[in-house]
């Protein structure tokens, strides 16, 4: 009887461990088989290799390697506007891991492209023929740089402006998961410095007054008088412009009166009895001979309203004057143009804005 129970719980035993290790075999199928299957992949070299053969995976959010910015079809360079120019401007240079569509890079961009009173610019070097450009939807990038202007008419880059300008662009370059250089800040302050002191002795903006001999002008008038030797309404009340050939470009003069007059609900009632004809040096090619301009539309709209022509002092231009200042005009250009700034080029514009 004893040895018939010793067997009997023998056997029970074996018949619950066959059971158990049945069970974890079962669980272990069902666990596998909810797992994905991992699919090998070569690695692939973007640069080199035809996007349509690049293995596509989903993705959860936009990223460098998005079909967005194949290529073949991605829209044209853009050309002209405003470029980074390392003689102006402060350079941060970043180094992707890998191409990054204009798409992702656009929404990582800085807000403000402003660091004080200095202005940014983000620039992309695309893939598809290496050209340097502001990003674009579309487009695949292999590197970006971005660059804060060392002067204005504002003053010099100062420490806490490219303190800014460091923190806008390390919040971008970690974003994009990129790595970035920036140069030393001390370097970049002092370049500033000696660029605002040069800019500062050679900025010039020509004006001469023109003074009603007898009764005051009609707000209308002026602008009838003007009109007929080219000028036109400006973006400022009390402003007219002669404006340039160049697309994009400032006006190569302007006439402006009280802006306070400007804002009559009638012009013929608006009266005005003074008017100052500017042009702006560094901002005019001399190529298009805004001096002669200046002269030429003095003179007329002189004669056409009865005015005389001063200077800020009330001292009458006369021809010795106008040669006076025609051959320091001279060489305010010669100087310029020596330090690969000449009047009208679109870095100067940037520093002389």
């Amino acid at each position: 009887m004893t040895d018939s129970l010793t067997l009997y719980l023998g056997l029970l035993g074996a018949a619950v461990l066959l059971l158990v290790l049945v069970h974890g075999w079962w669980q272990a199928r069902r666990t596998a088989a909810r797992q994905p299957k991992r699919v090998p992949m070569e690695p692939v070299d973007p640069l080199a290799a035809s996007l349509d053969d690049i293995p596509t995976q989903p993705m959860d959010a936009p990223g460098g390697d998005a079909r967005d910015g194949m290529p073949g079809g991605a829209p044209p360079v853009r050309r002209g506007g405003v470029r980074l120019d390392p003689l102006v401007d402060a350079i941060a240079v970043l180094t992707l891991e890998s191409p990054l569509s204009g798409d992702h890079i656009l929404l990582h961009v800085p807000p403000t492209r402003r660091a004080g009173s200095k202005p940014m610019l983000i620039e992309a070097q695309r893939v598809d023929g290496g050209e340097w450009e502001p990003p674009q939807a579309g487009v695949l990038y292999r590197e970006l740089q971005a660059g804060v202007l060392m002067a204005n008419r504002t003053g010099s880059l100062n420490e806490i402006e490219y303190s800014e300008f460091v923190q806008k662009v390390q919040t971008m370059a970690d974003a994009l998961g990129a790595a970035v250089e920036f140069p030393d800040m001390l370097d970049i302050v002092g370049r500033a410095k000696e660029l605002d002191a040069f800019a500062g002795a050679h900025d010039a903006q020509l004006a001469l007054r023109l003074r009603a001999r007898g009764s005051a002008w009609s707000v209308g008038y002026v602008q009838q008088q003007a009109a007929r030797h080219g000028f036109v309404p400006g973006a400022l009340p009390g402003r007219l412009v002669l404006p340039a050939t160049e697309d994009g470009a400032p006006p190569v003069l302007t006439l402006q009166y009280d802006a306070q007059a400007a804002f009559a609900e009638d012009p013929e009632e608006a009266t005005v009895r003074e008017l100052v004809l500017a042009f702006d040096v560094p901002q005019t090619g001399q190529e298009h001979q805004p001096f002669k301009a200046w002269c030429a539309a003095g003179e007329v709209l002189s004669m056409a309203l009865d005015a005389g022509m001063t200077d800020d002092q009330g001292h009458p231009f006369t021809p010795a004057a106008f040669a006076s200042i025609e051959a320091e005009l001279e060489r305010l250009y010669a100087a310029l143009s020596a330090r690969d700034l000449a009047a009208g080029a679109a870095t100067t514009r940037r520093l002389f804005s």
